[in-house]
């Protein structure tokens, strides 16, 4: 396998001014340039990716971790991540873990390796003491509220985001107001949970266990969640639902099963993904792109940073 030194002799230069024409430094003659660049056609030399690395400490590779890469929520992340890749001509390693935690740590690992710059977690089960343990092999970034402010982040306020369509049911006169969730766990969905007991408590309501629904991430988990509606005694007369999917699910169901919507159970979706406004689904616009780009940025960034992205409130008919 032909090496540098082998390009050099051919090119009648040295090993210096190869690696020099090689990596596109300013300052070498026309004459010296034209001689590498032919020696390298001859004999098809491709520089060795991983010594440039070791050398420059650097990979122009972003790893990114998500659970999956079919939900629209991470989809549109994903997109807003890959577009600022191509502008700063990085390249992106992905990590579908589908919430198994060594997986996570499978891509926190490579980050220890200098195999990537950086790691941008769309979302993680890993808990935080495993994550800091990572904090001195490069940067981490995270689409979630981070309190210590210890790693960069870009975020939506889920408890307040939460909280203001809590007191906006309440203020529509429902009392029994429930709510449809992807998982108990991470910081997003617990900062929800706690929004939802402060709610209760603020407006002295009872709490019904049975008024959460978890797993719900796909138009097809709506199934289960109007087979237990149907079920209750006692059932809620609003959800707000964490996916818009979901969302969209439940209003066909409720179709089926002659429940009205808004009169007999009111909605609120979140994400504003094209099938909300195509069933005219009233939700939150969170604009995922948008944090795409910044968490990249932030990916190949020295300074720590965290932004806050509101979200916006879209009333449609479904409350």
């Amino acid at each position: 396998m032909v090496n540098i030194k082998d390009i050099a002799k051919l090119a009648g230069v040295s090993v210096t001014t190869v690696s020099r024409v090689l990596n596109n430094y300013p300052y070498i003659s026309d004459e010296k340039k034209a001689a590498v660049l032919k020696a390298v056609q001859m004999t098809d030399y491709q520089q060795n990716m991983n010594a440039v690395s070791l050398r420059t400490g650097h990979t122009s590779l972003i790893g990114v971790v998500l659970p999956f890469s079919h939900h629209p929520y991470f989809g549109l992340l994903l997109n807003g991540i890959a577009n600022e890749a191509i502008k700063h001509n990085h390249k992106l390693l992905l990590f579908q873990t589908n919430y198994e935690v060594e997986k996570e740590i499978e891509a926190l690992r490579m980050l220890k390796e200098k195999r990537i710059d950086a790691l941008i977690f769309c979302s993680r089960t890993c808990d935080w003491p495993i994550i800091q343990e990572y904090f001195p092999y490069g940067k981490i970034v995270l689409c979630e509220k981070i309190r210590d402010g210890s790693v960069s982040s870009t975020f939506v306020d889920h408890y307040k985001t939460f909280m203001g369509a809590l007191d906006y049911l309440y203020d529509k006169g429902h009392r029994k107001i429930g709510y449809c969730i992807g998982r108990r766990s991470g910081t997003n969905s617990l900062d929800r949970e706690a929004a939802y007991k402060d709610f209760i408590t603020k407006h002295n309501l009872p709490f019904h266990s049975d008024y959460i629904y978890d797993h719900c991430l796909t138009f097809e988990d709506s199934i289960k969640v109007i087979n237990k509606v149907k079920e209750s005694n006692n059932p809620p007369s609003a959800l707000l639902v964490t996916s818009d999917q979901t969302a969209a699910g439940i209003v066909t169901c409720c179709q089926k099963e002659t429940i009205s919507i808004p009169e007999d159970l009111a909605l609120i979706g979140f994400d504003n993904q094209p099938i909300a406004k195509m069933m005219n689904i009233t939700t939150f616009d969170i604009p995922y792109k948008e944090i795409g780009k910044k968490v990249f940025l932030q990916a190949i960034k020295d300074e720590i940073s965290q932004e806050e992205i509101t979200a916006t409130f879209i009333e449609r008919n479904t409350v």
